[in-house]
């Protein structure tokens, strides 16, 4: 019944830009458990073969992370959870994980991060330690994501340069290009598609061709996606959000990412090589309504079960 509900919602939706429609094939959607708990049938509101991301918080047991995982493949989506090198102990921690989202919930990729700990709770620092490790390789891991920032990370370049980031994602590239391994960066949220173009332009400068998963803040209200924005150390695009609360007749309205996604798709249209190439939402503002923008925007196919090893 759920696909059904989904389907016929799905051939209702007008998307309203062509370019919009066609920019949102295969997205994915960000969950955590708690709040996947609360979604009775994820059919009724993501496509087949959508990629959903499990966060991992720290404090959440790795019995909910590999349950959710379990239950999302059972409804058919491919899934890959997070792992947050700084809340890993050691190497029979990544193992243990490996092995139960493996064999409990076949899944065969990773978002590979930091995480948000400021102190590391064992051996791993970063997801560069992550991969030397090996595991994932051996483990028969298809597809490996890890982080971008396309405005910058302070915790990694304090003085604001992009130098540590760089230096990171060229020693990912070369891992990508020594590995059968598929990999992508997916990024944070930003409101600018302009700061976002001129990163991904610089990234293929530099020769680091990993496709871009663009990580996109879904529809919320303004005062939540402001606060998220400041915790997540989201740089000049936050302007958009401020100039937005400075209008008082959008203060009250919910923020939709249209305009962002407007313009990145039209200049994925005139460029066709630009290396952005999947739209990644977090639904800060809830999965349902986010899941609900998608489908009125046009993004209501998916990720074909044929194709979730690409891109």
């Amino acid at each position: 019944m759920g696909l059904l509900n989904f389907k016929k919602r799905a051939d209702a939706a007008k998307p309203v830009n062509p370019q919009i429609e066609a920019f949102l094939q295969g997205y994915s959607i960000e969950v955590m458990p708690r709040t996947a708990e609360k979604v009775e049938s994820f059919r009724d509101l993501l496509p087949e073969g959508t990629r959903v991301y499990i966060a991992h918080i720290e404090g959440t047991p790795i019995e909910e992370m590999v349950a959710t995982a379990r239950r999302l493949t059972r409804e058919g989506y491919p899934v890959m959870p997070h792992f947050p090198a700084r809340i890993i102990a050691d190497e029979v921690m990544l193992a243990d994980w490996i092995a139960r989202y493996q064999g409990e919930a076949g899944v065969d990729q990773a978002l590979l991060l930091a995480g948000g700990v400021a102190k590391p709770h064992g051996a791993f620092d970063s997801s560069i330690q992550l991969m030397q490790t090996g595991l994932f390789e051996k483990a028969g891991f298809k597809r490996l994501h890890v982080a971008g920032h396309p405005e910058g990370n302070r915790d990694i370049d304090p003085d604001g340069s992009h130098d540590n980031v760089s230096e990171a994602l060229r020693w990912k590239q070369a891992y990508c290009d020594a590995t059968n391994v598929e990999m992508a960066l997916a990024t944070q949220f930003a409101f600018d598609a302009k700061p976002i173009i001129a990163w991904a332009d610089k990234l293929k400068s530099e020769g680091i061709m990993m496709p871009v998963h663009i990580g996109i803040a879904g529809p919320a209200k303004l005062q939540t996606l402001i606060k998220f924005a400041i915790a997540c150390g989201v740089g000049p695009s936050l302007k958009v959000l401020q100039k937005r609360a400075m209008d008082v007749s959008k203060l009250l309205l919910p923020y939709e990412p249209t305009e962002v996604l407007a313009d990145l798709a039209a200049h994925k249209a005139e460029h066709p090589d630009f290396n952005v190439e999947r739209v990644h939402f977090f639904p800060l503002g809830g999965i349902k309504s986010n899941a609900e923008w998608a489908i009125e925007n046009g993004g209501a196919s998916g990720v074909p079960a044929s194709q979730t090893q690409q891109g």
